[in-house]
């Protein structure tokens, strides 16, 4: 595998908050590579419940094993969104501060 060039910032949302991720980058032979970067999905400035039926769609459209990283603002998030995720049967990769303020939600896809 060919290391990839660092990049200051992670992938955008786009402005309807659906979770993005980079295009596959290419092989030597031209096919495409595997994405290995995870999906990210921004939620600031929305709040409970609809952190985790966001956040639950977008890692439904993505196939086992794909990790989603997820930023909130709202605390309640910060601890219901993992909570939910794990009832539901997904691994809670890790929850960090994210710079600017929040939280970064890391999940594993486990279940369809």
């Amino acid at each position: 595998m060919k290391p990839s060039s660092p990049s200051s910032s992670p992938p955008a949302a786009s402005p309807s908050g659906d979770a993005t991720a980079p295009a596959p980058a290419a092989d030597d032979d031209g096919a495409a590579a595997p994405a290995v970067t995870p999906a990210w999905l921004d939620l600031a400035g929305e709040v409970c419940p609809f952190t985790f039926v966001r956040a639950r769609l977008a890692l439904e459209a993505l196939p086992l094993g794909a990790e989603l990283r997820i930023r909130v603002d709202h605390e309640p998030a910060r601890r219901n969104v993992p909570r939910s995720a794990a009832e539901w049967g997904q691994e809670v990769v890790g929850v960090a501060d994210a710079d600017g303020g929040g939280w970064v939600i890391t999940l594993r896809k486990r279940v369809p």
